[in-house]
């Protein structure tokens, strides 16, 4: 059994999201390619800057447009599996609740940065055991608890529909969320957070063990926002760009060997070395990634 603390990366992410929290300025620019000119004059010097920054919003926009875009289309793909999942559930079809089980929460990881500024929905579909008072614990994991530990699923059906419910309403809330640059710019970061701190060490997902799944959907959800703030990094930074784009890859090349079919192994199935390996490689990621918030929004 590997030790389930094993966690490179922690102390690296939780300083770049204090780097990269450390800018506020909401009018960052998304797609930004020349410099202000050079040539102007003193008058037109003094009043630059917020025409610089009217301009820099209007620019950022364009990649929270996109980014918002993709979360809707994530959980409305989510509201779909959770359905059939439920539906197997209150079947009391066990293998195919747990066929169904990981990739349905695949959806809800790449935004989970979202879920959590919406209130409570983070406790409410994804608490683990202990997270929560007994008495308050639901969701997917209370479900996975009682598909692979209790092998039963007996009383569950009130839990699945409200874990049902609890997803369609997240899905009415991402529809008007407010996204601004701090939430965007961190959020890439937050979610290799999770990686580091639950994904990799196998404390994700005690039951099932299915925590690569989570593994890629963090690191997918991440490379999502990455890709919406990358030409204002290339424009601003090109190497920087290409560094963070190379570390995706090879963080991808790494986690390769581990896809099984459309899923993957399960993380007892790796060996110590294997998850170090994958430690280092979010490590390797994490640093330039970190550089984001000051690039973006300097």
């Amino acid at each position: 059994m590997l030790n389930p603390r094993i966690s490179l990366t922690a102390p690296i992410l939780g300083m770049a999201l204090l780097v990269s929290a450390c800018g506020n300025n909401a009018s960052a620019p998304a797609n930004q390619t020349t410099d202000a000119p050079a040539t102007a004059t003193a008058g037109q010097q003094a009043e630059q800057p917020q025409a610089a920054n009217t301009t820099d919003s209007e620019q950022f926009q364009d990649a929270v447009k996109a980014y918002h875009q993709f979360v809707i289309a994530q959980t409305d793909q989510f509201v779909k599996d959770t359905q059939a999942f439920v539906d197997a559930i209150k079947a009391n079809d066990m293998e195919k609740a747990k066929a169904l089980y990981a990739p349905s929460r695949m959806y809800f990881e790449r935004i989970e940065p979202i879920a959590e500024s919406l209130g409570d929905f983070d406790p409410w579909i994804d608490a683990r055991e202990g997270d929560v008072p007994a008495n308050e614990w639901k969701g997917f994991h209370r479900l996975e608890k009682a598909l692979w530990q209790d092998k039963s699923l007996d009383g569950m059906a009130p839990v699945a529909d409200q874990l049902l419910q609890d997803v369609k309403m997240l899905r009415v809330k991402v529809e008007g969320v407010e996204i601004d640059a701090p939430m965007l710019v961190t959020g890439a970061v937050e979610l290799l957070n999770e990686v580091s701190s639950s994904k990799v060490t196998g404390e994700e997902e005690r039951y099932s063990h299915t925590d690569l799944y989570d593994f890629a959907a963090n690191v997918e959800g991440a490379y999502e926002i990455f890709k919406v703030l990358q030409p204002t990094v290339e424009a601003k930074n090109k190497e920087l760009a290409a560094e963070i784009d190379k570390r995706f890859k090879e963080l991808d090349a790494t986690l390769q060997p581990y896809r099984k079919d459309s899923g993957y192994v399960l993380y007892t199935d790796l060996k110590e070395d294997e998850v170090k390996k994958l430690s280092q490689a979010i490590d390797a990621l994490a640093e330039p990634l970190s550089q984001i918030g000051t690039v973006v929004e300097g």
